[in-house]
Formats: structure tokens, C-alpha cells, sequence
């Protein structure tokens, strides 16, 4: 009878986290399982909006292999990343380094720094747009100052892709600021009153306490760098000028695959291109995965 009455019980517990977890299920299997399923499925598909799908196997990525297009827009997302993450990393420390100051007003200047972070993609476009104006703008301003002629920033496609990497890097530098600031307060102060009674200065305890000690929150911001990069998307399509040089030429992957599904009506093939992203961002993370080992220090090792 007891063994009964607990058979009972456990399934009245279940009845009830079914309960609570169905919501989010339906939406975890409408919103993301399914479009997963989806976009496979096409990608072995000719699919123009209008007409039903047609199964056209291999032909898709065959096609994506000798597409100009797309080797350049794996080119500049390439660049923008090489040129970016350098960037953002040695900034981000060192903003990370003076936030971790105790000053009068620092929690101010924490605020401050991150308010690019939480602005929107299409302000801070209109923003570096003017400040990258060749007419009127105020970097070329200032370049004008020191016998300087500024180039068209984002009229032409050498030029735009350093605009959007200082763009960005003005934009996320707050974010893997506050990342590193938490890392940092995260190493007892023990090693470096240990390293000063040894005498060791400033640089020494950065480069043999700080660093390593940091490795765990450098080897995350590089990973979920690497990921958001290769899918970046709303810079390079909002700051380039409309009808310019750059607006033709400067593509990435993302924007590739939207003209492609929205502009060209090629859902099999975007659907394609989607997965070779994909395919690229998991080799990448499993790489450093495996690769932490080898320059990640934990505090327990």
C-alpha cells in the first residue's frame, strides 16, 4: 500500500514540473528547435518563397564553394575580427586596470563607461557616421588639425572596415572592461602582498600575478568574442553610405545571407551559407576548447 501511495506521489511531482516546463518547451521547440530542423532542411532545398521546395541535394553547397561573393565576405569578416579582437583586449584590460582603482567617483565613471554598451546599434551608427563624416566630421577635423587630409571613411571599403572596428570597439570595450573588473576582483590580494615583500614592482605583478590569474575571463571574452563576431551584422549594415563603394563591396557573412533569403529570395541557398557559418564557429570554439589547457591557469592549480 505505502509503495502505492509514493507511486502516487511521484507521479503528482511530475504532473506538476510537467506543468511548469511545458511553457518553456513549446517555445524552447517553436522558436528554436524548429527552425534548426528547418534551415537543415533547406539547405538541400531550392526554395524561392513563392514556388514549393524542390530537393536539389548537394547542389547548394557546391555552388557556395565557388561563390566570389561569399569568399569575400568570409574575408572581411575575417579582417574585421583580427583587426577587432587585438583591440578590444588590450583596451578592455587596460580600462579594467583604472576601474579597478579606488577613487571618489569611480562608480560614476563604471556607469559612464558602459552606457555605450547598453546603447542601440542604430544611435551609435548615427553617431560614428557624423564623427566619420570626410565634410564635417570630427575625426577628420582633428586630422586636418596636424596637416592631415582625412580619407572618406565610409565611402570606400578599405577605409569603412577601420571605421567599424573603431566603432565597435568604442561600443563593447565597456563590456569586456566590466568582465576583466570581475576577474580582477576576483584574485586575492594575498599574491601580491606576497610579491611585494619580495620586492617585486607593478609590472612584475601584472605579468606574473595579473595575467595569468585572468586567463580563465580572457580565455571566455575570446570565445564569446569569436561567436558574436562571426555573426556581426548590424554595423556593416547600417554605416557604410548608401550607394557608396562600401555599401557594394563591404559584406559579411550575415548580410550575405540576408540579401540572399530577403533580397534574392534564396532561402535553400542562405539556409546553406547558414550552416557553413555554423560548421566555421564550432571548429573555432572546439579548437580553443581543446587549446585552453595549454594558457589557462586556475586559481586552485
Amino acid at each position: 500500500m505505502s509503495q502505492v501511495m509514493s507511486w502516487n506521489r511521484g507521479i503528482q511531482r511530475w504532473k506538476w514540473v510537467a506543468v511548469f516546463l511545458l511553457p518553456g518547451l513549446i517555445g524552447l521547440t517553436v522558436f528554436v528547435l524548429y527552425p534548426i530542423v528547418s534551415s537543415f532542411w533547406l539547405a538541400f532545398q531550392d526554395w524561392n518563397l513563392l514556388q514549393p521546395p524542390e530537393f536539389v541535394g548537394l547542389s547548394n553547397f557546391q555552388e557556395l564553394l565557388a561563390d566570389d561573393d561569399f569568399w569575400r565576405a568570409l574575408g572581411y569578416t575575417l579582417t574585421f575580427i583580427v583587426l577587432y579582437i587585438p583591440c578590444v583586449f588590450v583596451l578592455g584590460l587596460a580600462l579594467a586596470l583604472f576601474l579597478n582603482q579606488k577613487f571618489p567617483g569611480m562608480l560614476m565613471v563604471r556607469a559612464a563607461t558602459f552606457l555605450p554598451v547598453v546603447a542601440s546599434w542604430v544611435v551609435v551608427s548615427l553617431i560614428w557616421k557624423w564623427i566619420f563624416n570626410p565634410s564635417y566630421g570630427l575625426v577628420n577635423a582633428g586630422l586636418n588639425l596636424i596637416g592631415i587630409n582625412g580619407p572618406d571613411w565610409l565611402f570606400q571599403p578599405q577605409t569603412a572596415v577601420y571605421a567599424m572596428v573603431i566603432t565597435s570597439v568604442w561600443k563593447d570595450v565597456g563590456y569586456i572592461a566590466l568582465l576583466y573588473l570581475g576577474g580582477l576582483q576576483n584574485i586575492s590580494e594575498t599574491y601580491y602582498e606576497a610579491a611585494r615583500i619580495d620586492g617585486a614592482n607593478r609590472w612584475r605583478c601584472l605579468r606574473h600575478i595579473t595575467i595569468p590569474l585572468l586567463t580563465p575571463t580572457m580565455f571566455f571574452v575570446a570565445i564569446t568574442l569569436l561567436i558574436n563576431y562571426f555573426q556581426m551584422f548590424e554595423q556593416v549594415w547600417l554605416m557604410p553610405m548608401r550607394d557608396s563603394a562600401a555599401d557594394r563591396q563591404v559584406e559579411v557573412i550575415v548580410t550575405e545571407v540576408v540579401k540572399n533569403a530577403f533580397s534574392y529570395s534564396r532561402m535553400g541557398y542562405a539556409s546553406a551559407m547558414s550552416w557553413v557559418l555554423f560548421v566555421l564557429i564550432f571548429i573555432i570554439t572546439f579548437v580553443q576548447l581543446r587549446l585552453q589547457k595549454r594558457w589557462v591557469h586556475y586559481e586552485a592549480e
